[in-house]
């Protein structure tokens, strides 16, 4: 409990908070590329197919986890992680500027350039400068799995509530707010630049991790990449390969939700569930917000959790095994939702299903998805952490460019099939990556 107690400093929330808006802005327009692409003209939407919507959202989500790896690249070498952060807001808010002034897809492709460069500046070294506040290694994992539900608190806000505005004042008024939480983002970074201290004022190869002996920083710094480190490297892409899986699945889930089990406006909704409690109809944006929610609920808790265990004798869970326990739980989302469709049968599927299955997908996220950075930051090679903690999104950018083909091709089989075979493939890879776990974890703790 010592380490979970430990106050953070303040430069950490700074961090923290800087997630929250930019997470805010970014869920809401993840969310509405998806429905308004595919809403009709009458509802204030563009009226084109849910396949097209779903290859542009899942496209804009795939370019901005692709960019971190040559933003992390520029602050590893060339440019303070600090002014890379505050360039990255900057050029996000001016890309949801575009999208308020959208009514065709031209402007919405410069929202997507800009907002994926923004992203590259911003994403992974806004975590690395976090991760440099840190003397002890051993608060990392807490310390991340706090951050990541100040990243969620963003969703939540964003997918709950400011959504809400889209029926009273149209798409592209939201699209301007989002806009404008980038800004007061990027100025409340800037003038608490003090409460970082030293941390990111420098390129990552010349900045000091304090939980690094210097003279091994410098010795590490002038010497080729050797053995030890590569295998270390080759862990930290097997990892982020194996947690591709779990993207792959983890957002092909929300398109039947949209569709299949969701409602809106034209032909795409085919409304498969009873959204309706009384006389209130639940926004979908709100299967968004339960998984928004439990991770804030369990950043806390899991950092607890991951500070016993790293005390006990045997340590920590490894890295493999919660990727391994991510990917079963997000199968078993795919169970349920194919539970889901055979009980309704030629009526309307419970509400209590859709959240069960945000319930499975939140909690396998949480298990693995936020100590990647701390995984990487503990195990990379000095000269190359900026450019690791960037390879780390790469995942979802895999994930993104191909689940909507396999989303195209679903639509032609049955449900329960398809779905329910996605389902058992992820369960079992799962269980293979938990049985070969022992095996990989030495490669992480090459030296």
């Amino acid at each position: 409990m010592e380490t979970a107690k430990k106050k953070r400093p303040f430069g950490f929330y700074v961090c923290a908070l800087g997630f929250t808006f930019e997470r805010c802005a970014f869920y809401v327009v993840k969310y509405m590329l998806a429905i308004w692409i595919a809403t009709n003209a009458a509802g204030g939407g563009l009226g084109l197919t849910d396949t097209y919507a779903a290859e542009i959202s899942a496209f804009f989500v795939a370019a901005t986890y692709i960019t971190p790896m040559f933003g992390g690249y520029i602050a590893d070498y060339w440019l303070s992680p600090r002014i890379c952060v505050i360039a990255g807001m900057i050029l996000m808010g001016l890309g949801y500027l575009c999208t308020w002034q959208a009514h065709s897809m031209t402007l919405v492709w410069v929202m997507i350039i800009l907002v994926s460069v923004g992203t590259g500046l911003f994403k992974g070294n806004l975590s690395g400068v976090n991760g440099l506040l840190f003397e002890d290694k051993d608060e990392l994992n807490s310390a991340f799995s706090i951050q990541y539900s100040f990243v969620n608190i963003g969703s939540f806000i964003g997918t709950t509530f400011v959504v809400l505005l889209i029926g009273p004042k149209g798409f592209n008024f939201v699209f301007l707010l989002c806009a404008i939480f980038l800004f007061v983002d990027a100025i409340w970074f800037a003038v608490n630049q003090r409460s970082l201290g030293e941390a990111g004022k420098k390129p990552f190869k010349h900045d000091q991790r304090q939980f690094i002996d210097k003279e091994k920083k410098k010795a590490e710094e002038s010497q080729p990449l050797s053995s030890g480190d590569k295998k270390r490297i080759f862990a930290i892409v097997l990892v982020t390969l194996f947690s591709a899986v779990f993207w792959f699945v983890w957002y092909l889930a929300y398109m039947p939700v949209y569709y299949y089990f969701g409602h809106g406006d034209g032909d795409a909704f085919l409304n498969h569930a009873n959204w309706v409690i009384g006389s209130f109809t639940v926004p979908t944006s709100w299967f968004d917000s339960i998984n928004a929610l439990t991770c804030i609920i369990l950043g806390p808790v899991l950092a607890v959790v991951w500070a016993k265990m790293a005390k006990r004798p045997q340590g920590d869970m490894s890295m493999f095994k919660k990727t391994a326990i991510g990917m079963m739980l997000v199968g078993l989302s795919f169970v349920a939702m194919v539970a889901a469709d055979l009980i309704r049968g030629d009526g309307q599927a419970s509400l209590i299903w859709i959240v069960l299955v945000s319930l499975l997908m939140s909690v396998g996220e949480m298990i693995f998805s936020p100590l990647g950075n701390s995984f990487i930051t503990m195990i990379a090679p000095a000269k190359v952490l900026g450019l690791l903690l960037g390879f780390w999104p790469i995942a979802v950018f895999i994930a993104n460019l191909t689940y909507p083909y396999l989303y195209a091709w679903l639509k032609t089989t049955t449900f329960w099939m398809g779905y329910g075979g996605l389902g058992v493939i992820v369960i079992v890879l799962g269980v293979i990556l938990w049985i070969a776990s022992k095996n990989l974890d030495h490669l992480a703790s090459e030296k």
